[in-house]
């Protein structure tokens, strides 16, 4: 097929999501170079993305126009061949222990400076709960004391945090609980700062790969971890959490998921935003917990990670002044790509936001759910 061919050809497929190649709409996509047609029908949502961090298409809205795209479901349309990745997947355990401080370097890392600008007082990186708040501070501490209810924290308790990012649950539950807490992250920077944000506190913040947990805890959360681990690992997970939690605790399970089970991330968050990542389903939660823990309640608020992102992304704009003298122009468009693409994503229903609350066998008959 020549250039105009796939330029017809792209614009048949965007017609059925009600978006135009330069049209005067916000989520219409403007056209900067010709190639960007045989890029994304070559390379699908990788080049797709590479495109928008070469600049070689703008929108005025691009959460609007993921929000269109995915609802439409037009990132199945575009042929792509993805074979060997998902051939890698099914082959190697992508996520093994060697491998686990890659997430670390490659996206929690690159800066603390980024991660204050965007993120909330707290430094809470993950989605915020926007019931009853009037801003991304009080939706995150909402979203925190949330989770301290659903643990059911007392005073004295030991808490385990799987993937403690900068220590703001931990601190939160300290503070205001009482608790006595571990977390761990395979982050460097993200422990550095998580000890300096925890003084005082009876919080012990380690630079530790999961597996490698061996005590007791009265209760157990993970807050955004769980999309690191893999297909492969999640039973591990699940051992390792059934093994470290007392017999009458509480495991709180905090994921972004997906609506039907993959063995693989999308390349262009693969290879710039998560290195070997991937959302979980349902059935893959289910399946690996089976038999280890009882499935207490289970709470899906994915449409408050859309607002979470857009926040984000205005905070990020907002800093981008100081933040441009360590990060260059390409990154800014990367990072917009991340935030802007993902809140449509949720926008579309196409990912979700899910709580779990599990338990061992025989144990907390009686909870109550609590929103």
């Amino acid at each position: 097929m020549n250039k105009p061919n796939l330029k017809e050809t792209a614009q048949k497929i965007l017609d059925l999501a009600d978006v135009k190649i330069n049209g005067d709409k916000p989520c219409d996509i403007q056209i900067h170079n010709d190639e960007f047609y045989r890029r994304i029908f070559s390379k699908g949502t990788l080049g797709l993305g590479e495109s928008y961090m070469d600049g070689w298409w703008t929108c005025e809205k691009p959460d609007e126009f993921f929000y269109k795209v995915l609802k439409a479901k037009l990132d199945k349309r575009i042929v792509s061949d993805f074979l060997f990745d998902v051939l890698k997947a099914r082959l190697f355990n992508l996520q093994k222990r060697s491998k686990s401080h890659n997430i670390g370097e490659k996206h929690y890392d690159i800066g603390n400076d980024l991660y204050k600008a965007m993120l909330d007082e707290r430094m809470v990186y993950t989605c915020a709960y926007w019931k009853g708040a009037k801003n991304l501070d009080e939706a995150q501490v909402a979203k925190l004391d949330l989770c301290c209810r659903k643990l059911g924290l007392k005073k004295g308790m030991k808490v385990l945090d799987i993937g403690c990012g900068w220590g703001s649950f931990l601190k939160y539950a300290a503070e205001k609980y009482g608790v006595k807490g571990v977390g761990i992250t395979v982050s460097k920077e993200q422990v550095e700062l998580a000890k300096k944000m925890c003084e005082g506190l009876d919080v012990e913040i380690r630079l530790q790969d999961y597996r490698d947990l061996d005590e007791k805890f009265d209760r157990i959360v993970s807050l955004g971890m769980f999309e690191h681990v893999g297909y492969k690992n999640y039973r591990t997970y699940m051992k390792v959490a059934n093994k470290c939690l007392t017999d009458d605790g509480l495991f709180l399970l905090h994921t972004i998921g997906g609506n039907k089970s993959e063995r693989t991330e999308d390349p262009w968050f693969d290879k710039y935003i998560f290195p070997d990542s991937m959302l979980p389903s349902v059935k893959q939660i289910a399946k690996s917990s089976e038999g280890l823990f009882v499935l207490l309640d289970w709470h899906n608020f994915g449409s408050d990670y859309d607002k979470t992102l857009m926040s984000w992304h205005e905070n990020f704009i907002k800093s981008w002044p100081h933040l441009k003298k360590n990060y260059d122009e390409r990154f800014k468009r990367m990072w917009e790509y991340y935030l802007l693409s993902l809140a449509g994503s949720f926008r579309s229903g196409k990912t979700q936001l899910w709580q779990v609350v599990l338990t061992k066998e025989g144990h907390n008959v009686g909870y109550e759910s609590i929103r």
